[in-house]
């Protein structure tokens, strides 16, 4: 049999912070920590859908201990605000699990292209600045989510930003490597954390619509609506994450995705 959600192990006196809670995977990521005893920090960009996403928690897990902090990964002020306000308290459980994917070409506050920035760089930023509240609670967790889209990716450092030539599959392919990079990296150099990806498959979110609404293409919004048919549901989606975050098998630096958990 599989790893499921029913194998996670009691969470009660662990903090959790997730990025993109509001829907998707990040939503059954803390739905399912919270449900477990974990103290859960929602962080997300849009205040009104995170009241919804903490209201529709609160629904489905009466008891979950729940907070929502506004964060907007592609404003580094923001991140700066967001671990201020939620990184004095140990913190067991970090999920950096919000990004973007195949947008047509945008700039983050800071001037970043936008999926560069906010996948990976606004999630660098977080994680640097909650690193005294990772070490102050035992056996700290970083999970940081990545794509399939790693595997074909290549960082162009003559051209990071996109400036010269810009293509939206492979600057989302760039910042997934990023992803991957950052995990092996900060599990080198801050060893008395654990430091692993997790790959979510192909799941059904909001996030494969986004792009093509945003590109103001109808035609490929229904054909992204039309893919998500036959995904895997996002709760299924959320178990690489939540194997990451909680398993005591995982290994410092590893990556985690749908065939190894055999599900």
């Amino acid at each position: 049999m599989g790893w499921t959600a029913d194998d996670i192990p009691d969470l009660r006196g662990r903090r959790a912070i997730v990025t993109g809670a509001n829907s998707g995977i990040g939503y059954h990521t803390a739905l399912q920590l919270a449900r477990h005893g974990a103290s859960v920090v929602l962080a997300c960009r849009s205040a009104e859908r995170g009241q919804a996403a903490f209201d529709r928690m609160k629904t489905a897990a009466p008891a979950a201990d729940l907070t929502l902090g506004a964060l907007d990964l592609a404003d580094l002020a923001s991140v700066r605000a967001f671990a201020a306000r939620h990184g004095e308290d140990p913190l067991a459980i970090l999920v950096n699990n919000a990004g973007v994917m195949a947008l047509p070409r945008r700039t983050t506050a800071d001037g970043f292209e936008m999926q560069f920035g906010t996948n990976h760089l606004g999630h660098f930023a977080l994680t640097g600045l909650l690193l005294p509240a990772l070490r102050a609670a035992p056996s700290a967790r970083v999970v940081t989510v990545t794509s399939g889209a790693a595997w074909a990716g290549r960082l162009r450092f003559d051209d990071l930003q996109g400036e010269r030539r810009y293509r939206k599959w492979a600057a989302y392919g760039q910042a997934k490597l990023a992803n991957l990079l950052f995990t092996k990296e900060l599990a080198r150099r801050a060893p008395d954390l654990a430091s692993v990806a997790a790959h979510p498959g192909y799941a059904a979110t909001n996030l494969q619509v986004a792009g093509p609404r945003m590109q103001g293409s109808a035609l490929l919004e229904r054909g992204a609506a039309l893919t998500n048919l036959v995904a895997q549901p996002a709760a299924s989606g959320a178990l690489p994450s939540l194997y990451a975050a909680t398993s005591p098998h995982v290994q410092n630096g590893a990556c985690y995705a749908p065939r190894l958990l055999q599900y």
